[in-house]
């Protein structure tokens, strides 16, 4: 009696195990990068740097290879379409994109620190500061640091923290890049709302430099008037009135610039920081950090944009800055350095 007034169960469905066509064969180099962003030999890079933690433990034939996860991913990423357009485009159930998406964040998040990293060796240190010097005549600069936004849809949890000054949801990322538009640091952590100065005080960067920076000999990183003037982070003076201040201003938006394009090339290499990311914002966070992995393999690599072209700039040594005795702090730093480049 019980089994009739049981509803009728639901006919199970079959599973359906779509082949792909690989486009590694069948498109060239040009028609490649306008799908997934990297060239043959590049994919074929990353495959080789993931395929540990990429290879499936099975012998099952119906497995995805390390090439088919890495070329969803890298789709995903270059258009930022909703994962059912990528399966239907590429011949996979949206579920089965959903988890390779996500496996292919992890893997490259793991890899983070080889290609992310904040130069600590004299070589490194030497490039990226005659780098500065060669592109823009500011001396001892080791990094551009900014904010910048990826929009998500209203999470449930703390929704108005979300809500940046323009008035949309987002994650509020803050990076470090040197003169090639090299990712060097990276903190996606924070909330739309939260104000650019605040997330820099509670980055490890902001540690690190408080705890081991002895000055103008280890460099300076640039931002714009959203920060504190430090004697390691150098802001623009706010109401210059003499002439080396003003040239100061001058070479410092120049020279901070190299941030805002990054953020630029960073975004139309990959559509998906670009268009409204529809995850909860810690895979928000996780999906810049693996975009920014990308970014700094294509930069390596030469990888161009789509009808774009880039130029590296090298030096052998950096420009020498007068030893500056005075009281260690932002201001008086800033002054040192303004008198010393800019006053004539």
């Amino acid at each position: 009696m019980a089994a009739l007034l049981m509803p009728p169960l639901r006919p199970r469905k079959d599973r359906v195990f779509r082949g792909t066509i690989s486009h590694l064969t069948n498109l060239n180099d040009d028609e490649l990068r306008r799908r997934y962003r990297f060239g043959k030999d590049s994919i074929a890079y990353l495959c080789n740097l993931l395929q540990d933690r990429l290879r499936r433990p099975t012998n099952k034939a119906t497995a995805l290879t390390v090439e088919q996860q890495v070329c969803i991913a890298l789709r995903y990423y270059a258009s930022g379409s909703f994962l059912q357009v990528i399966g239907d485009t590429l011949g996979y159930d949206k579920g089965t994109v959903s988890r390779v998406v996500s496996d292919v964040t992890d893997a490259l998040i793991g890899i983070k620190d080889d290609f992310v990293s904040w130069p600590t060796d004299v070589d490194s240190i030497n490039r990226i500061k005659c780098g500065f010097y060669r592109q823009s005549n500011f001396p001892n600069v080791l990094g551009c640091i900014d904010c910048t936004h990826v929009r998500i849809q209203a999470p449930s949890d703390d929704e108005p923290s979300y809500v940046n000054r323009k008035g949309y949801h987002s994650i509020n990322v803050q990076a470090v890049c040197d003169f090639e538009g090299r990712f060097t640091n990276i903190f996606a952590n924070w909330p739309g709302s939260t104000h650019d100065s605040h997330i820099f005080n509670t980055s490890t960067l902001s540690n690190y430099l408080q705890t081991n920076h002895r000055g103008l000999i280890d460099g300076v990183i640039l931002g714009d008037s959203g920060y504190a003037c430090r004697p390691y982070l150098l802001t623009p003076y706010a109401n210059p009135t003499e002439r080396h201040q003003q040239r100061f201003n001058g070479c410092h938006a120049s020279t901070r610039s190299v941030i805002e394009r990054t953020f630029g090339i960073l975004k139309r290499r990959f559509h998906v920081l670009h268009s409204e990311v529809r995850m909860k914002p810690e895979k928000v966070c996780r999906i810049f950090g693996a975009c920014a992995v990308l970014h700094n393999i294509a930069v390596s690599r030469n990888e161009p944009l789509v009808n774009d072209d880039g130029a590296g700039v090298r030096l052998d040594q950096p420009v020498q800055v007068p030893a500056f005795l005075g009281v260690q702090d932002g201001r008086n730093t800033r002054e040192h350095v303004a008198r010393s480049f800019f006053n004539h």
